[in-house]
């Protein structure tokens, strides 16, 4: 077959849109059908040099940006799918003011799985036809790439800060025309034309911008900057969440959303929790930040494709758990408030072919299914088992590769019989013990978005000091927007790190001690997206407690550390506004 006729085929084959559904099947190309091999989503400071396929990547989202807006395939209207502006798609209705997106819910990781399997479609159709316009030279080198062309991610949790060229205005690549220098499309989108007051209504604060924005500032221009301050600022939290998340769930439900929790007072953390995280240090109070308008920021894609990896990490590693059956609390474009979502609750508006068969978790629950897998997972060739072994391996090679992250040896037992938090150079165990911040707080508290920050000892004066003070230890974002469905009142959970925030302490860190440290120094502030300090007394439902326990490294690269049950130390937020007593109930 010639390589034209080879391009045709898997064009029609696997993008070809019918007259009754736009069927998202992924990118059939490059997949060894007999090993089931595929190519690999890669990170983006490593693709970003990979030449010709990252050329065809920026001048395939230039295409995407620049089609019609009314467009079924438009970025305009894929974006929307996400949130704004509350229409269906693909013939999918619903009756819902909101997003067709299911935050706050067991179908969180599963539903964006097609929805960046149909990003990844579009943009591979482009770049089929960009490479077939590349001058005879250079052509066979392009066309070659653009068969394997797979969508990047930027892991945040090593690659603290967004990469170079998504904050630039201007980028160059090399086009079929030669060596260009246009318009970056990973820095922002520019809508054409605006969007009516219908599609984005007029009260909300980002209407008015003709491009999305980050970290605006007070004439409405992008800081990319500051969204990197506060993301590095942030660093050390996001990369210990991402590694213990995953080396200490097991279970699908409270790994993948804010809206679950185990009941015991513990683990906080979700794949959901970490993603909001980015949304808002990103955003801050650009679109990115506000979950309906947050689609519309390229580097949307490259964070959700993250999202996606790190639940292929886990599924490869715990491979029997998977969605159950929960109260999706919050509601859709298309799910009632208090429906059950399960395992065969459908997608929407995703179609798995072009019949209008909808996804449901069940279907979308492999990578293969969709014609691509990440570095870290290699899951052709090997059993269940040996997959699950491997992928610690390279976790703990990426994530953990001295053992030892967020813990440190701690408690010291002595012999002698000296005060817990005496300093003594005579110790008979030593053992490494692990402290987290939980927060639990009604997502509408404020009926807008806002940060808690949270800092070991003193508090700038100034609330534009915080996001990034010496003294942060951490912060924990709540991405609440306003529509008709969701005032609904609803509990979100969160956790944030602190050992890395007690590295500068002399004195052993057993839970006494610590404790004692916590009370003194340990404080939070809030605020919203705007900016403003907002009294902690007002944040309906607020409980702030601090947790402890034990863990054990064992050394091999295949295994992640033993983590023991949490401890509630309510001595350490007791009398704090917002804090859990001591004789508060969980």
């Amino acid at each position: 077959m010639s390589r034209f006729n080879f391009v045709s085929f898997f064009l029609t084959l696997c993008l070809a849109t019918l007259t009754n559904s736009y069927g998202i099947k992924g990118v059939c190309s490059g997949v060894n059908t007999a090993t089931g091999q595929r190519p690999f989503r890669q990170e983006f400071s490593k693709f970003k040099d990979s030449g010709p396929v990252f050329d065809l990547y920026i001048l395939s989202l230039e295409q995407f940006q620049q089609r019609n807006q009314s467009a079924l395939l438009s970025y305009y209207q894929v974006a929307g799918i996400h949130g704004h502006p509350y229409i269906s798609w693909d013939g999918v209705q619903g009756n819902y003011q909101a997003g067709y997106c299911t935050h706050g819910s067991i179908l969180f990781p599963s539903w964006h799985r097609p929805y960046m399997a149909a990003y990844e479609q579009i943009l591979w159709a482009n770049a089929q036809r960009i490479a077939a316009t590349y001058p005879v030279v250079q052509r066979s080198t392009y066309e070659a790439a653009a068969i394997t062309f797979r969508i990047p991610y930027w892991d945040w949790a090593i690659n603290s800060t967004m990469p170079d060229p998504i904050n630039d205005p201007m980028i160059t690549v090399n086009s079929p025309h030669g060596l260009v220098n246009m318009a970056n499309p990973l820095y922002n989108y520019t809508f054409h034309p605006q969007p009516s007051a219908t599609d984005f209504p007029p009260n909300d604060s980002l209407a008015k911008y003709h491009s999305t924005v980050r970290s605006p500032d007070a004439a409405g221009q992008s800081q990319s900057s500051v969204s990197n301050q506060i993301l590095q600022a942030n660093a050390q939290a996001i990369l210990v969440l991402s590694y213990q998340l995953i080396a200490d769930q097991s279970d699908y439900a409270p790994f993948s959303n804010t809206g679950y929790t185990d009941g015991r007072g513990g683990n906080y953390n979700s794949l959901e929790n970490m993603h909001d995280a980015i949304h808002a240090f990103v955003g801050n109070g650009g679109h990115m930040s506000i979950i309906p308008y947050a689609s519309f920021d390229p580097i949307f894609y490259l964070h959700h494709a993250n999202v996606d990896r790190l639940f292929a990490i886990w599924q490869a590693i715990y491979p029997n758990s998977y969605t159950t059956s929960e109260v999706n609390a919050q509601g859709t474009f298309t799910i009632s408030p208090g429906t059950n979502d399960t395992l065969y609750s459908p997608l929407t508006p995703f179609h798995s072919n072009y019949n209008g068969t909808l996804y449901t978790s069940k279907t979308a629950r492999y990578t293969r299914h969709f014609g691509y897998s990440y570095p870290e997972v290699v899951d052709w060739g090997i059993n269940a088992t040996q997959l699950s072994s491997n992928t610690r391996a390279n976790l703990n090679n990426l994530y953990n590769p001295t053992g030892s992250i967020a813990t440190r040896p701690l408690l010291h037992k002595r012999s002698n019989g000296t005060a817990p938090c005496a300093r003594s150079n005579a110790t008979t165990e030593v053992i490494e013990y692990q402290y987290s911040i939980n927060i639990r707080v009604d997502k509408s508290a404020l009926h807008r978005p806002f940060f808690i920050h949270f800092f070991l000892g003193p508090v700038p004066s100034s609330p534009a000091a915080w996001p990034t003070a010496q003294t942060l230890i951490a912060t924990h974002s709540i991405l609440y927007y306003a529509s008709s469905i969701t005032n609904i009142k609803r509990t979100t959970y969160g956790q944030l790190p602190l050992n890395h925030a007690l590295e500068g302490i002399n004195s052993p860190l057993d839970p006494d001690c610590v404790v004692q440290l916590l009370k003194e120094a340990l404080c939070w502030r809030v605020q919203d997206f705007q900016g403003q300090h907002v009294d902690t007394g007002e944040v309906a439902n607020l409980k702030i407690f601090v947790v402890g326990r034990e863990v054990v490294e064992h050394g091999l690269r295949d295994r992640f550390p033993a983590y023991g049950e949490w401890s509630i130390l309510r001595e350490a937020t007791d009398g704090k506004v917002g804090g859990l007593g001591r004789g508060e109930g969980m």
